[in-house]
Protein backbone atom coordinates (compact mmCIF):
# COMPACT_ATOMS: atom_id res chain seq x y z
CA UNK A 1 0.00 0.00 0.00
CA UNK A 2 1.14 3.51 -0.74
CA UNK A 3 0.96 6.24 1.90
CA UNK A 4 -2.24 7.65 0.39
CA UNK A 5 -5.56 6.90 2.01
CA UNK A 6 -7.96 5.86 -0.78
CA UNK A 7 -11.73 5.44 -0.69
CA UNK A 8 -12.74 2.18 1.01
CA UNK A 9 -14.28 0.76 -2.16
CA UNK A 10 -13.56 -1.69 -4.96
CA UNK A 11 -15.36 -0.66 -8.16
CA UNK A 12 -15.90 -2.01 -11.66
CA UNK A 13 -15.87 -0.44 -15.11
CA UNK A 14 -18.40 -0.86 -17.89
CA UNK A 15 -16.44 -2.49 -20.69
CA UNK A 16 -13.08 -3.70 -22.02
CA UNK A 17 -11.63 -0.19 -22.36
CA UNK A 18 -11.59 2.53 -19.73
CA UNK A 19 -13.59 5.55 -20.93
CA UNK A 20 -12.50 9.12 -20.41
CA UNK A 21 -15.43 9.66 -18.04
CA UNK A 22 -14.48 6.58 -15.98
CA UNK A 23 -10.86 7.68 -15.88
CA UNK A 24 -11.85 11.09 -14.55
CA UNK A 25 -14.33 9.62 -12.05
CA UNK A 26 -11.80 7.14 -10.64
CA UNK A 27 -9.15 9.85 -10.48
CA UNK A 28 -11.51 12.05 -8.50
CA UNK A 29 -12.94 9.43 -6.12
CA UNK A 30 -9.73 7.37 -5.73
CA UNK A 31 -11.20 3.92 -4.96
CA UNK A 32 -8.87 1.44 -3.30
CA UNK A 33 -9.03 -0.87 -6.30
CA UNK A 34 -11.07 -2.55 -9.02
CA UNK A 35 -12.81 -5.77 -9.99
CA UNK A 36 -13.03 -7.31 -13.46
CA UNK A 37 -15.90 -9.28 -14.98
CA UNK A 38 -16.42 -11.08 -18.29
CA UNK A 39 -17.62 -7.80 -19.85
CA UNK A 40 -14.12 -6.41 -19.25
CA UNK A 41 -12.28 -9.30 -20.87
CA UNK A 42 -11.39 -9.89 -24.52
CA UNK A 43 -7.72 -10.84 -24.94
CA UNK A 44 -4.69 -11.04 -22.65
CA UNK A 45 -3.11 -7.89 -24.08
CA UNK A 46 -6.39 -6.00 -23.74
CA UNK A 47 -6.82 -7.07 -20.10
CA UNK A 48 -3.26 -6.05 -19.27
CA UNK A 49 -3.88 -2.61 -20.81
CA UNK A 50 -7.12 -2.21 -18.90
CA UNK A 51 -5.47 -3.19 -15.61
CA UNK A 52 -2.65 -0.70 -16.25
CA UNK A 53 -5.15 2.02 -17.14
CA UNK A 54 -7.22 1.41 -14.01
CA UNK A 55 -4.16 1.70 -11.80
CA UNK A 56 -2.97 4.77 -13.69
CA UNK A 57 -6.36 6.42 -13.13
CA UNK A 58 -5.80 6.38 -9.36
CA UNK A 59 -2.04 6.88 -9.56
CA UNK A 60 -1.24 3.74 -7.57
CA UNK A 61 0.66 0.90 -9.19
CA UNK A 62 -0.22 -1.31 -6.20
CA UNK A 63 -4.00 -0.77 -6.37
CA UNK A 64 -5.62 -4.20 -5.89
CA UNK A 65 -7.29 -5.64 -8.99
CA UNK A 66 -9.74 -8.46 -8.22
CA UNK A 67 -11.57 -11.10 -10.22
CA UNK A 68 -13.87 -14.06 -9.53
CA UNK A 69 -11.94 -16.96 -11.00
CA UNK A 70 -13.12 -19.99 -9.04
CA UNK A 71 -13.39 -22.46 -11.90
CA UNK A 72 -16.55 -24.15 -13.12
CA UNK A 73 -19.46 -21.78 -13.69
CA UNK A 74 -17.84 -18.85 -11.88
CA UNK A 75 -14.95 -17.93 -14.15
CA UNK A 76 -14.49 -14.54 -15.79
CA UNK A 77 -11.60 -15.75 -17.92
CA UNK A 78 -12.20 -18.60 -20.34
CA UNK A 79 -11.56 -20.02 -23.80
CA UNK A 80 -10.13 -19.32 -26.26
CA UNK A 81 -7.47 -17.33 -24.41
CA UNK A 82 -7.60 -19.05 -21.03
CA UNK A 83 -8.29 -22.68 -20.09
CA UNK A 84 -11.45 -24.01 -18.50
CA UNK A 85 -10.87 -24.95 -14.86
CA UNK A 86 -12.82 -27.58 -12.93
CA UNK A 87 -15.50 -26.59 -10.44
CA UNK A 88 -14.84 -27.12 -6.74
CA UNK A 89 -17.18 -30.13 -6.77
CA UNK A 90 -14.70 -32.03 -8.94
CA UNK A 91 -12.12 -31.89 -6.14
CA UNK A 92 -14.78 -32.67 -3.55
CA UNK A 93 -15.71 -35.84 -5.42
CA UNK A 94 -12.09 -36.91 -5.71
CA UNK A 95 -11.56 -36.26 -1.99
CA UNK A 96 -14.07 -38.98 -1.11
CA UNK A 97 -11.89 -41.62 -2.77
CA UNK A 98 -8.41 -40.16 -2.33
CA UNK A 99 -8.05 -37.13 -0.05
CA UNK A 100 -4.33 -36.67 -0.70
CA UNK A 101 -4.82 -36.66 -4.47
CA UNK A 102 -7.68 -34.16 -4.21
CA UNK A 103 -5.68 -31.82 -1.99
CA UNK A 104 -2.66 -31.87 -4.31
CA UNK A 105 -4.87 -31.40 -7.38
CA UNK A 106 -6.68 -28.44 -5.80
CA UNK A 107 -3.39 -26.77 -4.95
CA UNK A 108 -2.00 -27.28 -8.46
CA UNK A 109 -5.23 -26.03 -10.00
CA UNK A 110 -5.12 -22.85 -7.92
CA UNK A 111 -1.46 -22.38 -8.81
CA UNK A 112 -2.36 -22.55 -12.50
CA UNK A 113 -5.16 -20.02 -12.02
CA UNK A 114 -2.75 -17.73 -10.17
CA UNK A 115 -0.32 -17.92 -13.10
CA UNK A 116 -3.06 -16.76 -15.46
CA UNK A 117 -4.04 -13.89 -13.16
CA UNK A 118 -0.55 -12.74 -12.25
CA UNK A 119 0.32 -12.58 -15.94
CA UNK A 120 -2.50 -10.06 -16.41
CA UNK A 121 -1.61 -7.93 -13.40
CA UNK A 122 -4.55 -9.24 -11.34
CA UNK A 123 -3.51 -9.59 -7.71
CA UNK A 124 -6.60 -10.84 -5.83
CA UNK A 125 -8.83 -13.84 -6.63
CA UNK A 126 -12.25 -13.99 -4.94
CA UNK A 127 -11.82 -17.65 -4.03
CA UNK A 128 -12.10 -20.12 -2.37
CA UNK A 129 -15.73 -20.64 -1.42
CA UNK A 130 -15.77 -22.15 2.09
CA UNK A 131 -19.54 -22.47 2.38
CA UNK A 132 -21.13 -25.82 3.33
CA UNK A 133 -24.32 -26.45 1.32
CA UNK A 134 -27.18 -28.28 3.03
CA UNK A 135 -30.11 -30.19 1.57
CA UNK A 136 -32.73 -27.80 0.23
CA UNK A 137 -30.33 -24.88 -0.14
CA UNK A 138 -30.47 -22.61 -3.17
CA UNK A 139 -28.08 -23.86 -5.89
CA UNK A 140 -26.21 -20.54 -6.00
CA UNK A 141 -23.39 -22.25 -4.05
CA UNK A 142 -23.91 -25.82 -5.28
CA UNK A 143 -20.89 -27.12 -7.20
CA UNK A 144 -18.86 -24.09 -6.11
CA UNK A 145 -18.44 -25.77 -2.71
CA UNK A 146 -15.60 -28.13 -1.77
CA UNK A 147 -18.02 -30.40 0.08
CA UNK A 148 -20.36 -30.30 3.04
CA UNK A 149 -18.06 -31.70 5.75
CA UNK A 150 -15.87 -29.15 7.56
CA UNK A 151 -12.62 -31.18 7.56
CA UNK A 152 -12.85 -31.73 3.81
CA UNK A 153 -13.64 -28.08 3.03
CA UNK A 154 -10.85 -26.94 5.33
CA UNK A 155 -8.30 -29.21 3.65
CA UNK A 156 -9.28 -28.29 0.10
CA UNK A 157 -9.79 -24.59 0.90
CA UNK A 158 -6.37 -24.41 2.49
CA UNK A 159 -4.84 -26.07 -0.59
CA UNK A 160 -6.47 -23.50 -2.87
CA UNK A 161 -5.19 -20.64 -0.73
CA UNK A 162 -1.71 -22.13 -0.75
CA UNK A 163 -1.73 -22.49 -4.53
CA UNK A 164 -2.89 -18.93 -5.11
CA UNK A 165 -0.35 -17.49 -2.68
CA UNK A 166 2.48 -19.51 -4.21
CA UNK A 167 1.47 -17.96 -7.52
CA UNK A 168 1.62 -14.43 -6.14
CA UNK A 169 -2.16 -13.90 -5.87
CA UNK A 170 -4.13 -13.17 -2.69
CA UNK A 171 -7.11 -15.46 -1.95
CA UNK A 172 -10.44 -14.24 -0.56
CA UNK A 173 -12.24 -16.72 1.72
CA UNK A 174 -16.01 -16.41 1.30
CA UNK A 175 -18.85 -15.95 2.30
CA UNK A 176 -18.61 -15.26 6.03
CA UNK A 177 -20.03 -16.54 8.30
CA UNK A 178 -21.39 -19.18 5.87
CA UNK A 179 -23.80 -19.03 2.92
CA UNK A 180 -24.42 -22.75 2.54
CA UNK A 181 -27.77 -22.81 4.36
CA UNK A 182 -29.31 -20.02 2.27
CA UNK A 183 -32.54 -21.09 0.58
CA UNK A 184 -32.63 -18.13 -1.79
CA UNK A 185 -29.98 -16.51 -3.97
CA UNK A 186 -28.72 -13.29 -2.37
CA UNK A 187 -28.28 -11.80 -5.84
CA UNK A 188 -32.08 -11.67 -5.95
CA UNK A 189 -33.47 -11.96 -2.41
CA UNK A 190 -32.28 -11.69 1.19
CA UNK A 191 -31.60 -15.12 2.71
CA UNK A 192 -32.72 -15.64 6.29
CA UNK A 193 -30.87 -18.44 8.07
CA UNK A 194 -32.62 -19.68 11.21
CA UNK A 195 -30.08 -22.28 12.29
CA UNK A 196 -29.13 -22.25 16.00
CA UNK A 197 -25.71 -20.91 16.95
CA UNK A 198 -24.62 -24.39 18.07
CA UNK A 199 -25.31 -25.87 14.62
CA UNK A 200 -23.47 -23.14 12.76
CA UNK A 201 -20.58 -23.25 15.22
CA UNK A 202 -20.12 -26.97 14.58
CA UNK A 203 -20.30 -26.70 10.79
CA UNK A 204 -20.57 -23.39 8.89
CA UNK A 205 -18.10 -21.46 11.03
CA UNK A 206 -15.40 -24.16 11.11
CA UNK A 207 -13.73 -23.55 7.71
CA UNK A 208 -13.54 -19.82 8.31
CA UNK A 209 -12.06 -20.27 11.77
CA UNK A 210 -9.49 -22.68 10.37
CA UNK A 211 -8.48 -20.27 7.59
CA UNK A 212 -8.88 -17.08 9.60
CA UNK A 213 -5.30 -16.08 8.85
CA UNK A 214 -5.91 -15.60 5.12
CA UNK A 215 -5.25 -12.06 3.83
CA UNK A 216 -8.77 -11.25 2.52
CA UNK A 217 -12.29 -12.39 3.41
CA UNK A 218 -15.80 -11.62 2.09
CA UNK A 219 -19.08 -11.25 3.95
CA UNK A 220 -22.46 -12.78 3.08
CA UNK A 221 -25.62 -10.75 2.53
CA UNK A 222 -27.65 -13.13 4.69
CA UNK A 223 -29.48 -12.68 7.98
CA UNK A 224 -28.53 -15.07 10.80
CA UNK A 225 -31.40 -14.88 13.25
CA UNK A 226 -29.45 -16.45 16.12
CA UNK A 227 -26.95 -13.57 15.95
CA UNK A 228 -28.70 -10.52 14.49
CA UNK A 229 -32.32 -11.04 13.37
CA UNK A 230 -32.55 -7.58 11.80
CA UNK A 231 -29.48 -7.08 9.63
CA UNK A 232 -27.55 -9.19 7.11
CA UNK A 233 -23.97 -10.02 8.04
CA UNK A 234 -22.55 -7.32 5.76
CA UNK A 235 -24.45 -4.62 7.67
CA UNK A 236 -24.32 -6.11 11.17
CA UNK A 237 -21.82 -4.69 13.71
CA UNK A 238 -22.64 -7.64 15.98
CA UNK A 239 -21.81 -10.19 13.35
CA UNK A 240 -18.69 -8.45 12.09
CA UNK A 241 -17.14 -7.52 15.44
CA UNK A 242 -18.27 -10.35 17.68
CA UNK A 243 -18.43 -13.31 15.29
CA UNK A 244 -16.13 -12.68 12.31
CA UNK A 245 -13.45 -10.63 14.04
CA UNK A 246 -13.91 -11.93 17.59
CA UNK A 247 -15.09 -15.53 17.61
CA UNK A 248 -13.59 -16.59 14.27
CA UNK A 249 -10.45 -14.50 14.65
CA UNK A 250 -10.47 -13.17 11.09
CA UNK A 251 -8.09 -10.21 10.89
CA UNK A 252 -7.61 -10.00 7.14
CA UNK A 253 -9.07 -7.35 4.88
CA UNK A 254 -12.85 -7.74 5.17
CA UNK A 255 -14.62 -7.07 1.88
CA UNK A 256 -18.37 -6.99 1.40
CA UNK A 257 -20.01 -9.12 -1.22
CA UNK A 258 -21.30 -6.97 -4.08
CA UNK A 259 -23.48 -4.27 -2.55
CA UNK A 260 -25.39 -4.11 -5.81
CA UNK A 261 -27.08 -7.42 -4.96
CA UNK A 262 -30.78 -7.28 -4.14
CA UNK A 263 -30.33 -8.86 -0.71
CA UNK A 264 -29.44 -5.39 0.54
CA UNK A 265 -32.05 -2.66 0.72
CA UNK A 266 -31.74 1.10 0.66
CA UNK A 267 -29.87 3.42 -1.68
CA UNK A 268 -26.25 2.78 -2.58
CA UNK A 269 -24.81 5.52 -0.41
CA UNK A 270 -26.61 4.06 2.60
CA UNK A 271 -25.49 0.53 1.79
CA UNK A 272 -21.86 1.63 1.59
CA UNK A 273 -22.07 3.74 4.75
CA UNK A 274 -23.78 1.00 6.76
CA UNK A 275 -21.37 -1.74 5.65
CA UNK A 276 -18.35 0.31 6.67
CA UNK A 277 -20.03 1.33 9.92
CA UNK A 278 -20.65 -2.36 10.65
CA UNK A 279 -16.90 -3.00 10.52
CA UNK A 280 -16.24 -4.09 6.95
CA UNK A 281 -12.98 -2.63 5.65
CA UNK A 282 -13.97 -2.26 1.99
CA UNK A 283 -17.24 -2.15 0.05
CA UNK A 284 -17.48 -3.95 -3.28
CA UNK A 285 -19.60 -2.65 -6.15
CA UNK A 286 -19.35 -4.64 -9.34
CA UNK A 287 -21.54 -3.61 -12.28
CA UNK A 288 -19.69 -0.48 -13.37
CA UNK A 289 -22.86 1.65 -13.40
CA UNK A 290 -21.65 5.24 -13.13
CA UNK A 291 -24.58 6.63 -11.13
CA UNK A 292 -24.52 3.75 -8.66
CA UNK A 293 -20.77 4.12 -8.19
CA UNK A 294 -21.17 7.83 -7.56
CA UNK A 295 -23.64 7.02 -4.78
CA UNK A 296 -21.26 4.42 -3.33
CA UNK A 297 -18.52 7.05 -3.32
CA UNK A 298 -20.78 9.48 -1.45
CA UNK A 299 -21.53 6.89 1.21
CA UNK A 300 -18.04 5.46 1.59
CA UNK A 301 -15.15 6.97 3.52
CA UNK A 302 -11.39 6.64 3.20
CA UNK A 303 -9.86 3.38 4.41
CA UNK A 304 -9.52 3.68 8.18
CA UNK A 305 -6.44 2.89 10.27
CA UNK A 306 -7.36 -0.75 10.87
CA UNK A 307 -8.07 -1.25 7.17
CA UNK A 308 -4.74 0.35 6.27
CA UNK A 309 -2.97 -1.99 8.66
CA UNK A 310 -4.68 -5.05 7.19
CA UNK A 311 -3.98 -3.96 3.63
CA UNK A 312 -0.33 -3.35 4.48
CA UNK A 313 -0.11 -6.95 5.71
CA UNK A 314 -1.82 -8.30 2.58
CA UNK A 315 0.86 -7.79 -0.04
CA UNK A 316 0.89 -10.28 -2.93
CA UNK A 317 4.05 -12.39 -2.57
CA UNK A 318 6.41 -12.96 -5.49
CA UNK A 319 5.41 -16.13 -7.38
CA UNK A 320 7.49 -19.24 -6.84
CA UNK A 321 9.13 -21.10 -9.72
CA UNK A 322 6.63 -23.30 -11.49
CA UNK A 323 6.26 -25.61 -14.50
CA UNK A 324 2.69 -25.12 -15.75
CA UNK A 325 2.70 -27.97 -18.24
CA UNK A 326 3.89 -30.45 -15.65
CA UNK A 327 1.32 -29.09 -13.20
CA UNK A 328 -1.55 -29.54 -15.67
CA UNK A 329 -0.53 -33.09 -16.41
CA UNK A 330 -0.17 -33.90 -12.72
CA UNK A 331 -3.56 -32.35 -11.90
CA UNK A 332 -5.29 -34.42 -14.57
CA UNK A 333 -3.59 -37.56 -13.37
CA UNK A 334 -4.63 -36.87 -9.77
CA UNK A 335 -8.24 -36.20 -10.77
CA UNK A 336 -8.38 -39.46 -12.66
Amino acid sequence: MSSRNPLAAILGCAGPVLTADERAFFGETDPLGFILFARNVETPDQVRRLVDDLRAAVGRADAPVLIDQEGGRVARLGPPHWPTYPAAARFAERFIHDPDAAIEAAELNARLIARDLRGLGITVDCAPVLDLPVAGADPVIGDRAYGNAPPQVIALGRAVCRGLLDGGVLPVIKHLPGHGRARVDSHQLRPVIDAPWEDMEATDFAPFRALAGMPWAMTAHAVYTAIDPDRPATLSPTLVSEVIRGHMGVDGVLLTDDIGMRALGGDFATRARDALAAGCDIVLHCNGDRSEMAAVARGARPVDADGQRRLAAAVPPPPLDFDPEAARARRESLLG
